[in-house]
């Protein structure tokens, strides 16, 4: 449990890095209160339930993650995961439901952290996880081109309403998208100054200024989205009754934000350089979700456009996730009638620039080189991602590595047979395809024996015709895992071996595999004494076993 709390030393905030922290934060709260709202009401609940999910979510997370950059908040992935299992309810009990939802994801997230289920991640491949990320850039950056341009797309895909877009240019709100461009322009050109880490905020106060001077009539501000409201949240405790029905919905929202939040562990290091403990990561998703319940906030995860806002806005430690709860604290006690005049257009820019932040070019270049599976399941998971709900795109993705793994490691497995030399390396070389009589042939397999490879090991194994009085000695080593389909394949052959009255010997067999030979009932058909154990010499158990076979041809004289 220890292991999974952060130290003081790394809770301690640092003097020359709090003006930044503070900077970053306050854009962070600033810029992400309407996004909060939008993502509440793609949930299909009051949009203020987004706002009481970052004042509470964020500086939860903050203290327990592993991640120093990651941002814990709310997600479109979540929210829209979040509305089909809030159909079958309405007013009050929606809420209820909500809060019991958003408590059960806690709860599972943070079993999987105590659990260190961190290693689930290894079955998602590099190549999904690359494919995913740029996908949600994508996604990230067509989001907003409706509050960029004024234009109002009917369709619901972010593609085909971009599409859309293109094909309406004459219906482009030419005033926002000025004021949208103004602030990219404004972002852009601080960045290459000392002024750098106040380019987002002074971006988005040029903008929300000129709004204000010149008055542009049609240019959507927050206010015309949803007042802020001047109030903290109230604890709201969930319904125990609802715990079973939203059992199976926690698990599926769970599984996307975990697999969110891995998008960022795996693709940002902290500022040490290395990457973050994605066990760890559970863990604090799921204190921030057990906390935000209790405010019936929606689900939060951890969010890639969220984090690339904080880093572009110059983040430099965990302080700046602290901060920015705070800020939104604030902004919602103190500042909420200015933050209604923030123009739309403006925070659309300034979102897009963190889109393409995200994207991870350099990565994508790198796993379409290495091979045309991998980048094939990187295009697949890309396009998914722009098509289908972001909960399946994942999912598909992965699915379609493992099949395509299985397929090939079916296909790549290979009988070699290994030629003893007399003060000298043995010598690889194709099996015969024949035994011979009183003939020693040493065998070893390249690649996994599991149940798709076993039917190829099968017919490459020689041929007993003329067998007769001789041995096949199958080097097992590093195969410490063996199923059915494959122990049948040496139960066949043994049975073959022996109407010839020939033998089978296994040679390096590790303890586990031993046990399962003794399990199946093939330790007492194989003999105990024609399988000999792994040992930490290289090399020899085959000579025990080469000695014996030798022994038992020479019996037979």
């Amino acid at each position: 449990m220890s292991d999974l709390l952060i130290s003081k030393g790394e809770l301690k905030p640092s003097s020359k890095n709090l003006s930044a922290d503070l900077l970053a934060g306050l854009t962070f709260a600033v810029a992400n209160i309407p996004t909060a709202m939008a993502h509440a009401l793609m949930a299909t609940v009051n949009p203020v339930v987004g706002i009481y999910t970052l004042m509470v979510a964020m500086p939860a997370a903050a203290l327990f993650t592993s991640s120093v950059f990651m941002n814990v908040s709310t997600t479109s992935a979540l929210s829209v995961a979040v509305a089909s299992s809030l159909i079958p309810y309405s007013g009050e009990r929606k809420l209820q439901a909500l809060a019991t939802l958003v408590l059960m994801i806690g709860i599972i997230e943070l079993v999987l952290g105590l659990l260190k289920m961190g290693t689930l991640l290894r079955f998602v491949p590099n190549s999904v996880m690359v494919g995913f990320v740029n996908g949600v850039a994508v996604l990230i950056i067509l989001g907003q081109l409706s509050d960029l341009t004024g234009y109002d797309s009917a369709y619901a895909n972010k593609v085909a309403k971009t599409l859309d877009t293109l094909l309406h240019l004459d219906q482009i709100h030419w005033p926002s998208l000025l004021v949208g461009l103004l602030t990219i322009a404004i972002i852009l050109g601080l960045s290459r100054t000392r002024l750098y880490k106040l380019g987002a905020i002074l971006g988005l106060v040029t903008a929300t200024a000129i709004v204000a001077v010149f008055n542009s009539a049609g240019i959507e501000q927050i206010q015309d989205i949803a007042d802020i409201p001047a109030s903290l949240p109230k604890l709201a405790l969930p319904d125990p009754r609802l715990i079973f029905a939203m059992l199976l919905p926690a698990v599926s929202v769970s599984i996307v934000g975990l697999v969110q939040g891995a998008a960022v562990s795996q693709k940002i290091p902290n500022p040490d350089g290395k990457f973050p403990d994605s066990s760890r990561d559970f863990f604090g998703q799921g204190i921030a979700n057990i906390a935000t319940s209790f405010v019936q906030g929606i689900p939060a995860g951890g969010s890639m456009s969220g984090t690339s806002v904080n880093i572009s806005s110059g983040a430099k430690s965990r302080w700046t996730n602290i901060f920015a709860g705070i800020f939104v604290v604030l902004i919602v006690l103190v500042f909420s009638p200015l933050v209604d005049q923030i123009p739309m257009p403006a925070l659309a820019g300034l979102v897009i620039l963190a889109g393409f932040q995200s994207l991870q070019i350099p990565a994508a270049i790198t796993v379409w080189q290495t091979g045309r599976v991998p980048g094939m399941m990187m295009l697949l998971t890309f396009s998914l991602t722009l098509v289908i709900p972001l909960q399946y795109a994942v999912l598909v993705g992965v699915a379609f590595s493992i099949m395509l793994f299985i397929i090939s490691a079916s296909n790549q497995v290979k009988v070699v047979q290994v030629i003893p030399v007399e003060d000298g390396w043995p010598i690889e070389a194709k099996p015969p395809a024949e035994l011979g009589k009183r003939q020693i042939t040493s065998l070893m397999i390249y690649g996994s024996v599991f149940f798709a490879s076993s039917q190829l090991i099968e017919s490459a194994l020689p041929k007993l015709d003329n067998a007769d009085r001789s041995v096949i000695l199958l080097a097992m080593r590093g195969h410490t895992e063996i199923g059915s389909t494959f122990i049948n394949v040496l139960w066949r052959y043994v049975d073959a071996l022996h109407q010839k009255n020939s033998q089978l010997m296994l040679v390096g067999i590790d303890a586990e595999v031993r046990d399962r030979l003794i399990r199946t009932g093939f330790l007492q058909v194989v003999g105990e004494e024609n399988v000999f154990m792994a040992t930490p010499q290289f090399g020899e158990a085959y000579n025990q076993a080469l000695a014996v076979a030798r022994a038992w041809i020479k019996a037979a004289d």
